[in-house]
């Protein structure tokens, strides 16, 4: 809608109130020159074609996830074609606008290993000719999921894209889904799997995305084990106590670039993933680290989460009217809310700390930070709003379980009874040689505070919280203990 031509010296241009991005592997290319952000990368991706092989009838489709292949009968030949567990990134330097999806210099030799278990898995392959051997580029994201949605830095800008080599399979559907979301404004149904608005900003780095897209091209016929973690492309956003966790036995996964401890390895245990449909390796250290939280105390790091200051002299109207619990509430009050669309949807699950009379402090999961900003910021009104992304700014150490006043109170000289610091509420605290705001919230179903702590100090208040917490049975704990709280 809203199209109109205007004829320029040597090209026209096309205004539009809407735009779709569904340029493929140029796609991230074209979103830059709009200042949008989408982190994809080409790969080379192959296949070959036999001669006609006689005898060869009709055939189901095969797929062999533990050989990285696939197999069609096609018009009485066999195809073979692969999603290797390390792939080829294409196009670094960018692809010519007249590249037309040609076809790219054969590579036998990193197809070979496919091609012997093929022969294994199919002997007639042993001794039928190859018609053809093709090499062409396809576009693959970090997360091997694709780009649907309106962007987060420009209104009417949206996109369907990189779509990981299942775009024919999932044109029907994401096709009808985009049309819908468009004309309504929100998604017809829960799309945050595919939603643009997981990118990360630093994922548009060449660098991140070549060594990235090498793995996900592969993991399309790998196992999804249960928080199967990605292999490259790591540790580019680290809380500051990154490596005091680290020399305590942590062990890492990555959600949104950040690095986060997941579990504690014991002594001399390894500190790696062994992935099992069954009970996998850091079972009993979750069940130990879930103990203590339940029974003693526990420490959690989770700096990740996404932190938004709403400031001004209309911010207490303005998230009144987008949040739907009471946002004109007491400074110091701490409200758990949701976010809601027209069609009552939660948009995000968040809690809103009132700072000021004008001032609020808004925490997010990591994940959700640029799909809730971009929610915010497209529903200014009229009103007179700030809205400021403050995640760098802190640190966040969240102390749980029944003995955590009992330690907290042996690091502060502050009041942290139920009368001085009751449930739902914060005040700005001595801890150690620092200063902190303790928030009183949980999400551990136990006694707890949640520390907001400036980055420059983080390390230090740890280090006071790890001193004393012996006496008291102090763990620390990861991000699995808390999925099972």
């Amino acid at each position: 809608t809203g199209v109109s031509w205007a004829q320029g010296e040597e090209q026209g241009t096309i205004e539009a109130d809407i735009v779709v991005n569904c340029a493929g592997m140029w796609a991230r290319e074209l979103g830059a020159q709009n200042g949008v952000t989408i982190p994809l990368h080409a790969c080379e991706h192959f296949y070959l074609v036999t001669e006609p092989i006689p005898g060869l009838t009709r055939l189901p489709v095969l797929r062999v996830p533990d050989e990285c292949a696939y197999y069609k009968e096609d018009a009485g030949k066999m195809m073979l074609g692969a999603f290797e567990p390390v792939a080829k990134p294409w196009g670094m330097d960018g692809i010519s606008e007249d590249f037309c999806f040609d076809q790219l210099p054969e590579d036998m030799e990193h197809f070979e290993p496919i091609l012997e278990m093929g022969v294994n898995r199919m002997p007639m392959l042993a001794t039928a000719g190859i018609h053809t051997f093709f090499n062409g580029p396809e576009s693959f994201t970090p997360d091997d999921r694709y780009y649907l949605g309106e962007a987060p830095e420009l209104s009417g800008y949206w996109m369907a894209t990189g779509y990981n080599s299942i775009g024919i399979v999932s044109s029907g559907g994401a096709g009808m889904a985009l049309a819908q979301w468009i004309n309504d404004g929100e998604a017809p149904f829960d799309l945050w799997e595919v939603d643009i608005r997981r990118a990360q900003p630093f994922q548009k780095n060449r660098r991140y995305l070549k060594e990235r897209v090498s793995e996900t091209l592969g993991l399309l016929y790998a196992d999804h084990f249960p928080y199967r973690q990605m292999a490259t492309s790591r540790n580019v956003r680290r809380s500051p106590l990154h490596e005091h966790l680290k020399a305590r036995g942590a062990v890492f996964g990555e959600v949104a670039g950040w690095e986060r401890a997941n579990w504690f390895a014991r002594e001399g245990q390894e500190r790696e993933y062994r992935y099992s449909w069954k009970r996998q390796n850091w079972f009993d250290n979750q069940r130990e680290e879930h103990l203590a939280v339940r029974n003693k105390v526990g420490l959690f790091d989770m700096t990740s989460f996404g932190k938004i200051r709403v400031e001004g002299r209309d911010a207490c109207a303005f998230l009144q009217r987008l949040c739907a619990n009471d946002m004109d509430v007491a400074p110091g009050k701490i409200v758990y809310t949701q976010m809601l669309n027209a069609k009552g949807g939660i948009e995000s699950d968040l809690t809103v700390t009132r700072l000021s009379e004008t001032a609020y402090f808004l925490v997010v999961p990591g994940a959700t930070l640029q799909r809730d900003l971009a929610w915010l910021r497209r529903h200014v009104a009229d009103e007179f709003v700030v809205i400021t992304d403050v995640t760098a700014a802190e640190a966040v150490l969240c102390l749980m379980g029944p003995e955590s006043r009992k330690l907290i109170q042996k690091l502060s000289p502050n009041d942290f009874s139920n009368e001085g610091n009751p449930f739902g509420t914060f005040h700005e605290i001595e801890i150690g040689m620092g200063l902190a705001r303790a928030h009183r919230v949980t999400y551990v179903g136990e006694l707890g505070w949640e520390l907001y702590v400036s980055t420059e100090q983080a390390a230090h208040v740890f280090e006071a919280i790890s001193d004393a917490g012996a006496e008291v049975g102090l763990k620390l704990c990861g991000l699995h203990t808390l999925d099972s709280c």
